[in-house]
């Protein structure tokens, strides 16, 4: 390995330890906000049990979502927010 990229390496990784114990602010940060699947749900007027089945998951799955126990992820997230953002053709989409 270069060693100027080594040593470019072991820097990042020094500061991504001091930022990890506070001790050096991020220079930039991410914040990703989970989508809110009782408000999803209420948007498209199910209950609980039918929005659980048209996206495929069990009803105490989102029960945890809607009572912020648990977040939604990955396939599930990326779902909800194309149900929030276009419900009519997600719906069309998963009733077919």
């Amino acid at each position: 390995m270069d060693k100027t990229l080594f040593e470019d390496l072991k820097q990042s990784l020094h500061e991504a330890a001091a930022i990890r114990r506070g001790k050096l602010s991020p220079g930039r940060t991410r914040e990703i906000c989970a989508p809110d699947a009782k408000t999803i749900r209420a948007k498209v007027g199910l209950s609980q049990s039918d929005f659980a089945q048209l996206i495929g998951v069990k009803v105490a799955t989102l029960r945890n979502w809607e009572q912020h126990r648990r977040h939604p992820t990955g396939a599930a997230a990326a779902l909800l927010m194309i149900v929030e953002r276009e419900p009519d053709a997600a719906l069309r989409a998963l009733h077919s």
